[in-house]
């Protein structure tokens, strides 16, 4: 698999006539109809209700509706020209309370969304967990306990029995980490919980239900393809210093390795496991065999990339702002002792995220060169910005459209040095409820005005299908340096 600069205009880069398009979005983000048809409360439902939890106080109670308005969605991804369009199943709305049988007019809603991409021509890329946790399960200890797994491993089985005849590609989990270390360790996301120990044996957890439900999948859908999506990151030292070199090595590890490692080498890191030794749970509740379910092969790894990242040690905060830098102003993690830095003239997003998308071309030759030649599929790529509906009727957002082309030439990059790149989804195709952001954060490339619902192509819109209609992206270089 290669691909070539387009010998029809030097400008354009073209990508291998295989590649896969796509499109991606989360239940909880946009489906709305919290209490509709037999869903029961999840997680996040019960942490948009704590006062500070989340901005303005906002939820996903209707969200973009898109339980009611999931025809005109699938129009949208169609007149889009995707390939494909991956989605994340609500767990709450298959078993209320995270046990027994399915509930089935949730089931219908999925066959149902299944049935319209399958019409459409749009193959269904399935994520099975995306942070919406049966509030029920959380009540019971969440991911800080052994149980939740197994009972995701029998959530699996009902989704992939209904659903797997129009399914050919399942991802288990989406961002695992953001799940344990910032739903129980940093308490920014649900269920808002402030605790190392319980994070390490939540990334525990999270992982082992992965390694339970590939044989499920693969039982269920033989022909299925099945992967999971990590988020993760190109950890860089903000100098040469020992102790930061070391800083960026521990956010690395955070990030990245106690995930990988596992998954394609059947271990957690050792410097890992030496720094959380002390922390209750932790990784004692690694269990004999755990660590070969959780290593079992798999077809693809889902990779989600949005920004750079500069550390270095918290002693050397001072050093970093004499050096130029603005410095974070405090420690996400104290235990981790790593300050972000800021490169001064770098653009950001509406995030507050610095644009640099040399690093994901950096990213995808490390995973290629020290863990796996597996197909990789870019799962979520994006950018949120301040758009707006201008006095003509139009959302023109440049800036998305810059990042997007930019990023995507990075994939590019990473193909034209052997990097076995499958795919591409952008995040997100709608504007939704952005986590303990709410709706200040717009990702998406079709606007949505969420009093009425109401949805907007954006011009990045348009730039995307003319991409997905070319198979190709005009040539960038390095993105958002200084």
């Amino acid at each position: 698999m290669s691909a070539t600069r387009s010998t029809a205009n030097d400008s354009t880069r073209a990508f291998p006539p295989d590649f896969l398009w796509g499109a991606a979005t989360a239940a909880y983000q946009i489906e709305g109809a919290a209490d509709v048809d037999g869903r029961g409360p999840s997680i996040w439902d019960t942490f948009c209700r704590q006062p500070g939890a989340v901005l303005n106080g906002d939820n996903g109670d209707v969200a973009c509706d898109h339980y009611h308005r999931v025809d005109e969605d699938l129009d949208l991804l169609d007149q889009l020209g995707v390939g494909t369009y991956r989605f994340s199943v609500a767990w709450p709305r298959i078993q209320p309370t995270g046990r027994g049988r399915a509930n089935q007019r949730g089931l219908d809603f999925y066959r149902r969304l299944v049935d319209g991409l399958r019409d459409r021509g749009i193959e269904p890329t399935v994520t099975l967990y995306h942070w919406d946790l049966p509030q029920p399960l959380e009540d019971d200890g969440g991911w800080r306990v052994r149980d939740t797994a197994e009972r995701f491993a029998q959530y699996v089985e009902l989704v992939a029995s209904a659903l797997g005849d129009g399914v050919g590609r399942w991802i288990t989990l989406n961002e695992p980490w953001c799940s344990s270390w910032l739903g129980y360790g940093s308490g920014e996301h649900a269920p808002g919980l402030r605790d190392i120990g319980a994070a390490a044996a939540a990334n525990h957890h999270l992982l082992l239900a992965h390694g339970l439900a590939v044989p499920i999948l693969r039982a269920a859908v033989p022909s299925a393809k099945v992967g999971i999506t990590l988020n993760l990151g190109d950890h860089q030292a903000g100098s040469t210093h020992p102790l930061d070199v070391a800083a960026a090595r521990r956010a690395d590890g955070n990030l990245n390795r106690l995930f990988l490692d596992p998954i394609f080498h059947g271990r957690y890191p050792d410097d890992m496991l030496e720094h959380y030794a002390a922390v209750e749970p932790g990784f004692a509740v690694v269990r004999d065999g755990d660590l070969e379910r959780i290593s079992l092969p798999l077809d693809f790894l889902g990779v989600n990339y949005y920004f750079p990242s500069t550390v270095v040690d918290s002693s050397r905060a001072a050093q970093a702002r004499v050096a130029g830098y603005v410095v974070a102003r405090s420690e996400q993690f104290p235990d981790l002792h790593v300050r972000s830095l800021e490169t001064p003239g770098r653009d950001k997003t509406a995030m507050d995220w610095e644009i640099q998308a040399t690093g994901l071309t950096s990213l995808l030759v490390r995973i290629r060169d020290e863990y796996t030649p597996l197909p990789i599929y870019i799962t979520e790529n994006g950018a949120a910005f301040d758009d707006y509906v201008d006095p003509n009727g139009a959302v023109v957002d440049q800036n998305r459209i810059t990042y997007l082309q930019e990023h995507i030439s990075a994939v590019h990059d990473a193909i034209d040095v052997g990097v076995n790149v499958r795919g591409y989804f952008v995040w997100s195709l709608l504007d939704n409820f952005e986590w303990s952001f709410g709706y200040s954060r717009r990702f998406g490339i079709v606007w949505v005005d969420f009093p009425t619902g109401t949805r907007l192509p954006k011009a990045s819109y348009a730039w995307y299908r003319e991409t997905i209609r070319t198979n190709a992206v005009e040539y960038a270089t390095s993105v958002g340096s200084a």
